[in-house]
């Protein structure tokens, strides 16, 4: 007989702050706060937990064991993820496919990150990088359309660029419809307390500002950025055991997918920058939750560059391929139109520590789906999508709606003493005391900082 996968739901969600890399804060700090807001959210403890699969980008081999072990040594399965920016969402797979594989009932994803100010760079110069086809092929490109094919600006910002600059020669598309979706995406951070920006410029003012590269300004990027964020996956079981039907969301479709041969056969610049990947994976996504980008209402989309968020509306269903720039100009992506995208500010202004950027997305859907998203709630949540990607051969596409036995019940605001949505602060050490393991030894930083509070 075929084999029929266990549901898996997201019962609990924790996000820190996403801020600017000073160096304040370090990983097994970030970690160990978005971990205990999840489980505070879930209204479980770390006891709970069976396996738990940890996403950053930049780090030493164990990192998730570090942050971990803060909430009890309890011997469980801790493996450490890095899919470049998709890292997240790659360890929210793992912690779903847990569940749906029936090999545990209450499962983490926990991702974070640490960055180095600045654009990013390799730590290696001493081995082939990834993605070395891709940016041969990219200068390649160039050359024959006799564009300048020197080092102007980061290479993942060229690579972005070069795909809004495609889209704009094939479609008739100009760059003020990019720097719309750039201020778009800023004017929604302004109402996000958990964002690393919150200023509003005008489309005109992200036109006019300091450019990136060629064609790509600096409102446009997403910023290196601290932060961390979890979610607790679990089964049915799991939920009707411990009463969590009030926060109960169903990951309807996950669809997973890497590069397909059209990443260089193509030779397309929009290509190079993964647009198969998107349309694989939405297509499983939507294929497994029986549903099309029609009956999505809001969706937090990878807009590591803002020109990324043009290309990627065809390759997840919003439209043709040539007809992403009417999304813009109708006003079909925010408030009012047809799509919310990116509520929460998106990559550019929220902020884009990398592990913690996939999982980040899963929180604001969840809390989208249930009702508490405070001032970024979009108006009747039936279903909402995710879709984080990287560079190099990865993408995640998460459709997740509310599960059939949800009921209304306790807001987040009871369960954490604050609204969460609205305000955001620190982990407290009653915090942590409440949710650590009680059956086993447990290893304490040496000092929780006090509370910090952003508000609205």
């Amino acid at each position: 007989m075929p084999y029929t996968p266990h549901k898996a739901y997201v019962v609990g969600v924790g996000l820190t702050k996403f801020d600017k890399p000073r160096g304040e804060r370090d990983y097994p700090e970030l970690g160990l706060e978005a971990t205990v807001k999840a489980l505070i959210d879930a209204g479980i403890t770390y006891d709970d937990v069976e396996t738990a699969a940890v996403g950053y980008c930049y780090g030493d081999s164990t990192c998730g064991q570090r942050a971990l072990y803060q909430l009890g040594m309890t011997g469980i399965p801790i493996v450490n993820v890095n899919n470049n920016c998709s890292t997240g969402s790659s360890a929210f797979v793992l912690a779903a496919n847990s569940i749906m594989a029936g090999q545990a009932d209450c499962a983490l994803a926990l991702g974070f990150e640490k960055m180095a100010p600045g654009s990013l760079g390799s730590a290696w110069n001493d081995r082939a990088p990834p993605m070395e086809g891709t940016m041969s092929q990219l200068f390649e490109i160039e050359a024959e359309k006799e564009y300048k094919t020197d080092d102007f600006g980061p290479f993942a910002a060229r690579i972005f660029g070069a795909a809004g600059q495609e889209y704009v020669e094939k479609y008739g598309a100009t760059w003020d419809h990019i720097a719309a979706i750039a201020a778009k995406n800023h004017k929604h951070s302004v109402k996000n307390p958990y964002a690393q920006f919150r200023v509003s410029p005008s489309p005109q003012e992200v036109a006019k500002a300091r450019k990136i590269t060629r064609e790509v300004t600096l409102p446009m990027c997403s910023p290196t950025s601290d932060g961390g964020a979890a979610a607790i996956v679990v089964s049915e079981d799991f939920i009707k055991k411990h009463n969590l039907q009030d926060r109960a969301i169903e990951i309807a479709g996950l669809g997973v997918s890497t590069d397909s041969p059209r990443l260089y056969e193509d030779r397309s610049r929009i290509e190079l920058a993964g647009a198969d990947m998107s349309r694989r994976a939405a297509t499983i996504a939507y294929k497994q939750a029986g549903l099309t980008a029609k009956d999505i209402q809001v969706l937090e989309l990878h807009d590591c560059f803002a020109p990324n968020e043009l290309v990627t509306y065809p390759a997840l269903g919003l439209c043709a391929e040539n007809e992403a720039h009417k999304i813009v100009e109708a006003g079909d992506n925010t408030f009012g139109g047809k799509w919310v995208v990116n509520p929460s500010g998106g990559l550019e202004s929220k902020g884009h520590p990398l592990g913690a950027t996939g999982l980040g997305m899963v929180a604001y859907m969840a809390l989208q789906l249930r009702g508490e998203a405070g001032a970024l709630q979009v108006e009747n949540v039936k279903a909402a999508l995710t879709h984080n990607i990287g560079l190099g051969g990865s993408c995640v596409v998460s459709i997740l709606k509310k599960a059939s036995f949800y009921k209304d019940g306790a807001h987040n605001k009871d369960r954490f003493g604050y609204d969460f949505a609205n305000e955001c602060r620190r982990m407290t050490e009653e915090e942590l005391e409440k949710v650590k393991s009680k059956h086993f030894s447990d290893y304490l930083p040496a000092s929780i900082p006090e509370p910090q509070t952003s508000k609205l």
